[in-house]
């Protein structure tokens, strides 16, 4: 007979296809966490449950920051372009419509840097930033 996994058993398993939950965006995380705690509500539980599989099956893609390509969030707040840090987020704040805009913005300043031949970093991107 085959044991169902409890939602604690799907959580260890997510964590541990994703670097302990490092590969995932902070919102899949915030899931994962009330999973746990067994806090999900039916659509809480269908997307855990949709995570699990996605997890599982190797499908699962960090999604890019506010929909910006190559833009991605970490649990602290930093974002990355193409692996490179270029600015912090206060993580309550990132996923507001102010935040996206500034995402927005932060992934046109990324483009133009690349464009001539430059690294994105947060000193050019925020601190220095020149048109």
């Amino acid at each position: 007979m085959v044991k169902e996994l409890t939602d604690i058993d799907k959580a260890i398993v997510i964590l541990e296809k994703t670097r302990d939950g490092d590969d995932l965006d902070p919102k899949f995380l915030g899931l994962v966490e009330l999973a746990v705690n067994g806090h999900l509500n039916n659509v809480g539980k269908d997307a855990f449950e949709g995570l699990y599989l996605e997890v599982v099956k190797g499908m699962y893609k960090r999604p890019w920051f506010h929909g910006v390509e190559h833009l991605v969030i970490n649990h602290e707040g930093y974002v990355y372009w193409k692996g490179n840090k270029v600015e912090h987020f206060t993580l309550r704040l990132a996923y507001k419509d102010s935040a996206k805009k500034q995402a927005i913005e932060l992934g046109r300043r990324c483009k133009i840097l690349e464009g001539k031949g430059i690294v994105p970093s947060t000193g050019n991107t925020v601190w220095n930033w020149k048109e």
